[in-house]
């Protein structure tokens, strides 16, 4: 939104969490807005800690707000907070999207529905019938987990360094499995299920710094699997997928991701239902952005 036209009646967007420097949700959310014509502004809100998120969560309603994202390290904690929470987000364990609605705070978790639009968009991959495997136990994780569950998957093994966190986000869910069939196993354990699975994601934040590992040995991966990495925005892909793509697996970063959970939270706060929110205008919106970043570098 150009700020000659923010005024009176400019409703309030953004994204609650900390660090938020690098973060692209403004460029991408602003450029959507402008495109709909929707007289909203999206701006970063950081807080210090969760005694910050609390009184954010206190003041929301009586602000102008159509609704705000939370980032980590908050997904966990908002879920508390909200009047009223989706039934995704409340099996995930985490709230990433808020609609303010008559002065309530309903939660939702946009970013397992991101996650499968960007597979279905980028890698022509749908989850029912398939072996996944997911890297990492925290609130990433648990919307991954839901997602592959609400889309069908054969199985869904989830591997972590510490396996008792990876046992706790399969016994949650266990009650909401039907016929997909679980597993957990250390980082060590997970040869087998990475080699026979179709599908590899990443939810841990291995790859965010230049010098991370590859959370899991890339040479367990090959031809004919798909791995997605939950990390974007680095100037040059992570050793996860640069790895992957050696062995010959299609290989994807996580801005798609971002972008289409972004996209589908635009969609739950707009009242206008008939209008889908263009996801392309914020993946241009992100792209320019970290375009600028790396000339600025």
């Amino acid at each position: 939104m150009h700020m000659a036209r923010i005024n009176g009646k400019t409703k309030l967007a953004g994204v609650v969490g900390n660090p938020l420097g690098h973060s692209l949700s403004p460029a991408m959310h602003n450029a959507v807005y402008e495109q709909l014509g929707l007289d909203w502004v999206y701006v970063p809100l950081e807080v210090k800690d969760e005694m910050g998120l609390r009184r954010f969560f206190a003041l929301a309603p009586s602000l102008p707000f159509v609704g705000f994202n939370i980032t980590m390290p908050f997904k966990q904690a908002a879920m508390e907070l909200c009047d009223e929470v989706a039934m995704a987000a409340n099996m995930a364990g985490a709230v990433n999207a808020v609609h303010v609605v008559d002065g309530r705070l309903v939660g939702y978790n946009t970013d397992g529905r991101g996650l499968l639009e960007a597979l279905q968009l980028e890698a022509s991959f749908e989850p029912a019938g398939k072996d996944v495997v997911i890297v990492g136990a925290g609130g990433a994780a648990g919307a991954a987990f839901v997602a592959f569950l609400l889309g069908r998957a054969a199985s869904v093994t989830v591997v972590n360094r510490d396996p008792i966190r990876a046992d706790e986000l399969v016994e949650r869910l266990r009650p909401n499995l039907g016929p997909v069939r679980a597993a957990s196993t250390s980082t060590a354990g997970a040869e087998e299920a990475v080699r026979t699975a179709d599908l590899i994601v990443n939810a841990t934040p291995a790859g965010m710094r230049l010098d991370d590992e590859s959370p899991i040995p890339v040479e367990w991966v090959g031809p004919g699997q798909v791995v997605y990495d939950m990390v974007y925005g680095r100037t040059e892909p992570t050793r996860l997928v640069a790895g992957a793509r050696q062995h010959g697996a299609t290989a994807i970063d996580g801005l798609g991701m971002l972008v289409c959970q972004g996209a589908t939270a635009v969609d739950i706060w707009n009242d206008s239902k008939q209008t889908r929110t263009p996801r392309e205008t914020m993946r241009a919106a992100a792209e320019a952005a970290l375009a600028a970043r790396r000339t600025e570098q």
